[in-house]
């Protein structure tokens, strides 16, 4: 336990992976939680007036071992997971929420912020510490402070509900996915699938001691059967069981925790004086309010969705005139697709995937980071990591000073959630003059190695490699006083921008050229090719973006306004009636596996993803009016944008790195729609 409650001795302060036992997390949890409380006493009872140093500074300092631990236990319950672990999870949830709000329903510990709050016009704040102080008060009003005792007690117990809810809706999602399996035994059953996805079929199977082939629900595995397999039974099969996860009416089925959590959101939203959920949660966004975010998602629905249906009428005509299909289903969707695309630009993933060896990629994305920042990667192997698929990297200035430490974690394994995140293990902050540095992570579930071939990455995992990245690039280069404004540690319709810009790079010739090389030959990848991915680029994006919408529709719906939702699957129906292109699937449901709203941090925030393509494609826009390497631009973009994580309102740091505010033509035109 002593191990996680004192400062690592580790190269670089680093997590000690190794010399962590299961058994330490709970004890280390409980006097990290004491010791954070001692912390809290010391602010309240210092005798002095409250002032900037003595109570907001203070108090964004406390805690810092109990961030620590937690951000290594909840981090490896994702990427590294195990019934024991799940099992303290479920324990030390409930701790973790009572402190949280044992901290915002603190009288006198609110007294004293209020009373700085009080005098802050004058005070001699840099917009940092003013924003910081705004922040601290804005917390606790928005957690309870300013309710009656009764109040704040339902207030503490919806808390506590809510974290073990969400904790069991991934869980079980988790558990759905690890249970199912396809086995498949005739090799003609696999016609049409590539020889990389057949191969590690064929590993998992020997892994597990079986003839044949296995397919799971991890999307390496998912992806390519239901892309490529002509037995279109096969695909129905697959794509039945991957929408039905958590809605079989098994101790695995999520409705009712659907129904509690939104109820007990829209609860808690009521208690503190707003209409929804989605008013409490909106007021710290860009958007800041539900109408915004309704009248936003309409506004592009209005403009994608006479494409969208275009498309989709042409992509059901080709599955006529190829295979004599009457109606188009959800488990032919990206089969159709991907042969139209064949078709159209002579382009399949198969053909490109020589071209992205994982390794290659990664050190794509390096380059690009140290064109744009002038920042360096280099492999150590002194770090402790948490398992053998994780690498460790020094990441250092051009002076040769340590500006991160960056892991990156890429293949699927039992323990493993779905999906691709980036996360971090110690925030970057400024304390007694020293910068500390952050430790940065990606995590992903790429197609693995096999005995015959190394990773190769489809296109798409290309551009969730770079999209990370831009987290990561967020979170390492990050330069503020203070942890809890630091790197990505921002609005959510802000976080994004970073992600989301980098992946532009990945679609031009300049970047392309730099680690786009065949993994056998080291031919760079021909420039027909390159040529096809850009035209390709918008393929079927009038579509894509009406999926997006309906998510963000769907999320909205849940929590935009008061609900009494009786039937989950006919609620998710009328939410994304609008943006419907396919015939309903009965036997599946998507919300109960919706993770980003109801495990993750998305709640009301799901459209941000089309609201940071806007700022995207607009910021992209003026790389490539200065060149795509530009120094200077991309200067302008680390000092106003990376490095100043949430010091000052988004707004204002983009229009200081742009000159401008973010226009939706640029995205539109990038996307054909207009």
């Amino acid at each position: 336990m002593k191990i996680l409650t004192e400062k690592f001795t580790s190269k670089h302060n680093t997590a000690p992976f190794s010399q962590i036992k299961i058994e330490d997390y709970q004890p280390a949890f409980e006097a990290n939680i004491a010791k954070a409380r001692a912390e809290i006493d010391a602010i309240t009872e210092n005798p002095e007036a409250p002032t900037f140093e003595n109570t907001i500074d203070a108090l964004d300092f406390s805690g810092q071992e109990l961030d620590r631990l937690s951000s290594i236990f909840f981090n490896l319950n994702s990427a590294e997971t195990c019934d024991e672990m799940q099992k303290i999870a479920q324990e030390v949830s409930p701790l973790l929420t009572a402190f949280g709000n044992d901290i915002a329903l603190n009288e006198d510990l609110f007294k004293r912020v209020k009373a700085v709050h009080d005098q802050k016009d004058n005070l001699s704040l840099t917009p940092e510490q003013a924003t910081l102080l705004d922040k601290k008060y804005k917390s606790f009003a928005r957690n309870g402070a300013l309710l009656s005792e009764d109040k704040k007690t339902r207030l503490r117990e919806i808390d506590a509900d809510l974290a073990k809810f969400k904790l069991t809706f991934g869980e079980n999602v988790l558990a759905e996915t690890n249970n199912y399996q396809l086995h498949i035994t005739n090799e003609t059953d696999l016609k049409g699938l590539p020889d990389g996805a057949k191969e590690m079929a064929r590993s998992l199977a020997k892994s597990k001691e079986l003839e044949g082939w296995i397919f799971t629900l991890d999307f390496p595995s998912y992806l390519p059967f239901v892309t490529y397999v002509d037995n279109r039974e096969l695909r129905k099969k697959m794509a039945i069981a991957a929408g039905k996860k958590a809605f079989q009416e098994n101790e695995y089925d999520n409705q009712e925790n659907v129904k509690t959590i939104v109820k007990l959101r829209h609860e808690r939203a009521q208690l503190l004086g707003y209409n929804s959920h989605s008013h409490f949660v909106l007021e710290e966004r860009m958007a800041q309010n539900p109408e915004k975010v309704q009248s936003f998602l309409n506004d592009l629905l209005e403009k994608a969705k006479p494409a969208a249906q275009k498309e989709f009428a042409e992509l059901t005509a080709f599955a006529k005139e190829l295979d004599g299909l009457e109606s188009l289903e959800k488990w032919d969707g990206a089969y159709y697709s991907e042969k139209l695309k064949q078709k159209l630009f002579s382009l399949d993933d198969e053909i490109l995937k020589p071209y992205f060896k994982l390794e290659n990629v990664l050190n794509g994305a390096f380059t690009v980071a140290e064109k744009l920042f002038g920042i360096t990667f280099k492999e150590v192997f002194d770090i402790d990591k948490y398992h053998d698929d994780v690498q460790t990297f020094e990441v250092l200035d051009f002076e040769g000073k340590l500006v991160a430490v960056f892991y990156s974690d890429f293949f699927p394994r039992k323990g493993k959630r779905n999906g691709a995140w980036m996360t971090s293990f110690k925030p970057q902050y400024i304390r007694n003059g020293v910068n500390e540095r952050p430790h940065v992570s990606i995590v992903c579930n790429f197609t693995p190695p096999t005995e015959t071939k190394p990773s190769l990455l489809t296109f798409n995992e290309v551009t969730t490699l770079f999209h990370e990245f831009g987290h990561a690039l967020h979170g390492m280069l990050a330069n503020t006083t203070y942890p809890s404004l630091s790197g990505t540690s921002v609005y959510w319709d802000f976080v994004e921008l970073p992600s989301q810009v980098m992946e532009n790079w990945c679609y031009e010739p300049e970047a392309l050229a730099l680690f786009a090389k065949h993994y056998e030959t080291g031919e760079i990848i021909p420039q027909q090719y390159v040529d096809k991915i850009k035209e390709s680029a918008s393929f079927l994006e009038g579509m894509a973006t009406l999926r997006q919408l309906s998510f963000g529709l769907l999320d909205m719906a849940y929590h935009g306004k008061p609900q009494v939702i009786k039937n989950v699957k006919a609620f998710e129906k009328a939410a994304m009636d609008n943006t419907t292109l396919y015939p309903d699937v009965a036997e599946n449901c998507m919300s109960v596996s919706f993770s980003h709203i109801f495990q993750g941090g998305y709640s009301s925030g799901y459209y941000s993803y089309k609201w940071a393509e806007v700022l995207d494609a607009d910021a992209f826009a003026y790389f490539q009016e200065n060149g795509i390497f530009n120094t200077e631009v991309a200067t302008k973009f680390k000092d106003n944008v990376l490095s100043k994580g949430g010091t000052e309102l988004p707004m204002e740091l983009y229009k200081r790195f742009r000159g401008q505010e973010p226009k939706p033509e640029a995205l539109l035109k990038r996307a054909g729609l207009i």
